[in-house]
């Protein structure tokens, strides 16, 4: 059976002017990024469009990525290009969440500004780095990080390059997140989302945290406080999709990380990329 996920990337993707031409053209998008505005007390407009330094800084890129993302996404559902199952890559997981469903834009934009600067006071900036890891299974990652424990994120790369990993990419992002040194960050996102709404799944979405689809909205909150201190097993749960009969993938969001992970992952599948409103209008050309 023929399906399409959306998925959405995560930190280090983000650009001056993602999403502009969306806020220019779509009154939905607009919406979202005057949503974003108020709710937060942030110039979103500002902080994605016109050069600045915060783009950068993780407190606000998670909240401009999410804003950016959904913005997008509202539209593209609009022209009638519908998901049957959502998937994000760490940060990108908000958006998967709300595109299913589960939370409102304006809901998963203010969890994700709380997210962020939690990530950003645990550990400071610079302190940790981070890699995605590709052609090598969960366990056999862990495996071999528990046996280095200690050693760089470069050493460790080497490492798992040698263990049969196909590549091994150092992440523009400012910690090392997705580690056990962000579970008092986890702690206190938990905290944060008693204050959130949370609505009921209207399609799936994979969680990163077990690669595996999530239809209860109910798992949702204890997955979050967990994925901000485990292994994105994006991979694995790009596979996941694969064997549900997902052949059709399309990245939403500012660059094309995911759709250049997913030509190494299995060539076998379309993937296209939404980043302008441009690109949208080709693929719901083609898809639509």
């Amino acid at each position: 059976m023929n399906k399409t996920a959306f998925i959405f990337p995560g930190q280090g993707a983000q650009k001056c002017g993602m999403g502009k031409d969306f806020y220019e053209n779509s009154e939905l998008a607009k919406e979202i990024f005057d949503t974003a505005t108020a709710e937060l007390g942030l110039d979103m407009t500002k902080l994605c469009f016109e050069e600045n330094e915060q783009l950068d800084q993780t407190e606000y890129t998670q909240a401009a990525m999410v804003t950016a993302c959904l913005a997008m996404t509202a539209e593209i559902e609009k022209r009638g290009l519908t998901p049957d199952v959502t998937a994000g890559l760490s940060l990108g997981e908000y958006c998967a969440i709300s595109a299913a469903g589960g939370m409102q834009p304006k809901d998963a934009i203010s969890l994700v500004r709380k997210r962020g600067i939690l990530m950003q006071n645990t550990v400071p900036t610079g302190e940790g780095a981070m890699a995605a890891i590709l052609g090598l299974d969960g366990e056999t990652v862990e495996k071999v990080t528990e046996e280095i424990s200690g050693a760089s994120v470069e050493k460790s790369a080497e490492s798992l390059k040698a263990a049969g990993a196909k590549r091994a990419v150092l992440l523009n992002v400012s910690g090392p997140f997705h580690s056990k040194m962000l579970e008092s960050a986890g702690e206190e996102l938990a905290k944060e989302m008693e204050k959130r709404n949370f609505e009921p799944l209207a399609i799936p979405y994979v969680t990163n945290v077990t690669a595996k689809y999530v239809t209860d909205i109910k798992e949702t909150k204890a997955l979050l406080a967990k994925q901000i201190s485990s292994p994105v097993r994006w991979e694995e749960s790009v596979r996941t999709m694969i064997e549900d009969g997902v052949d059709t993938f399309v990245e939403i969001g500012p660059g094309k990380t995911l759709a250049g992970f997913m030509r190494r992952i299995d060539k076998g599948v379309k993937v296209y990329n939404i980043e302008t409103w441009e690109d949208m209008e080709k693929v719901i050309a083609e898809l639509v």
